[in-house]
């Protein structure tokens, strides 16, 4: 059966990230941006009065450049009067955020620098050369590495299968790359630190490689959740900490920066769902992987997800795939399930212009399966032409021990998330339509008697 792409583009690793967009405006001077909501866009709009600020690219989705600088060098940055950040930023056509303010106290601070690729690179080398300055005047150093942060969900990529683009980056450049454990990570700051020693120069071609990879993969995730922003009703992308077409930012080390989150509206909160139950089926050479080592990245996946997440025996140690029965809400599901498309993706167990496409199984109640089939096979053509997942509801099945039925969803990650949930809104209407019907029925039983 022919599966229709959605797109143009290769839907590949599609990630997503819990994000939080500080209301701190880290200028030079002592403005600050109070009460602005914490969530979304509204954090803070791009300041086009702002030194440096860019007038025309405040609608732009290009990935900020965020380094982490030791606090000490922090007033050098800013120079007397602010006069040594007025100069980056005008030289460079950047605009630079010194997030000096957070959690007072920090040995280290964020940067954020909104410019083109060139205008970042520029900018990274002119903090870096201050730094280094101020460290040989000082006498404060030996040494001063230069520290980017990236989201977790794009390092991956950037680090490649068995570490292979790091090492091509670390012979091309001459340094040497290092980045924070995973360990490091918690729920509110999902930041890793890609620490880079060696001289300026040769750190500073490093940073021209490594977000070239970055803002690749963030791209095609951003394309992606375009996409699908309005293909999921009911299903929203903020509230599961997506940016829909918007950059994300986390702050670095959130949690001990003293920063206080406000919990955005969440459709999930509004009535109880049911936990739902997806049957998961990988490439059986990726259990490993996806298990990590002790068990680990599992743990970690299943913290994050907020879902369980078991692999299931096979009978068959042959067998070219394994199940994966994840257990949790929508929220759940649709966290749990991204970063197992995105973890086969980034290391390569599907060829680089290939899509990850998995077949999952959701058990629906036997009553329910002819609507999801439809007359004459409508329904479940229009849920394939819709989502570009192919569906399968086998005939002939024997119902379980809870009256239930396997459909199969066959697709890249979108496609099927789409699937699942429209079956999910048909398997509702089913119920819905019986509570009525016996609703009726006991009413015009009342009445008779």
């Amino acid at each position: 059966m022919a599966i229709e792409k959605l797109t143009g583009h290769s839907l590949e690793n599609h990630s997503f990230s819990i994000s939080y967009i500080l209301d701190v405006e880290s200028d030079i001077g002592e403005a600050q941006s109070r009460g602005a909501p914490r969530w979304g866009r509204g954090a803070r709009e791009a300041d086009s009065t702002h030194p440096g600020a860019m007038g025309g690219r405040q609608g732009s989705h290009e990935l900020p450049l965020r380094l982490l600088v030791p606090t000490q060098f922090v007033g050098a940055i800013i120079g007397k009067e602010g006069l040594t950040i007025k100069n980056i930023t005008k030289q460079t056509q950047s605009k630079v955020d010194i997030h000096r303010k957070e959690n007072m106290g920090a040995s280290e601070k964020a940067i954020t620098i909104h410019s083109t690729p060139d205008g970042c690179s520029h900018a990274c080398k002119m903090i870096l050369e201050v730094m280094e300055k101020e460290a040989a005047d000082t006498k404060t150093a030996d040494e001063v590495p230069l520290k980017i942060l990236a989201h977790n969900s794009l390092v991956g990529r950037l680090i490649g299968k068995e570490g292979r683009n790091l090492k091509k980056m670390e012979q091309d450049t001459g340094t040497k790359i290092t980045i924070s454990p995973l360990q490091d990570l918690t729920l509110y700051n999902q930041e890793r630190t890609i620490m880079i020693r060696g001289g300026v120069e040769e750190c500073c071609n490093a940073e021209v490689e490594i977000m070239k990879k970055l803002r690749e993969a963030y791209e095609n995730d951003v394309a992606a959740l375009n996409l699908q922003a309005s293909l999921i009703p009911g299903l929203n992308l903020s509230a599961l900490g997506i940016s829909s077409g918007l950059p994300v930012l986390s702050p670095a080390g959130a949690p001990h920066r003293g920063s206080s989150h406000h919990a955005a509206y969440n459709p999930f909160l509004v009535r109880p769902l049911p936990q739902e139950v997806v049957y998961l089926f990988i490439p059986t050479q990726a259990v490993g992987a996806l298990i990590g080592k002790k068990g680990q990245h599992i743990k970690e996946l299943a913290r994050y997800a907020g879902a369980s997440i078991k692999i299931a025996p096979s009978d068959n140690p042959d067998a070219p795939e394994r199940m994966v029965i994840i257990t949790g809400l929508p929220e759940a599901q649709f966290k749990a399930q991204g970063r197992i498309f995105g973890k086969l993706k980034e290391d390569n167990f599907f060829n680089a212009k290939e899509e990850v496409k998995l077949e999952a199984h959701i058990k629906v109640p036997a009553a329910a399966a002819g609507r999801v089939i439809g007359k004459g096979g409508k329904t479940v053509n229009e849920l394939q032409n819709l989502t570009s997942a192919e569906v399968i509801v086998p005939r002939d099945q024997t119902p379980d021990e809870n009256d239930e039925v396997f459909v199969k969803i066959i697709g890249h990650f979108f496609a099927s998330q789409t699937a699942q949930r429209k079956i999910r809104e048909i398997i509702q209407q089913v119920k819905h339509q019986e509570q009525k019907s016996q609703h009726g029925a006991a009413t015009a039983s009342q009445h008779t008697k």
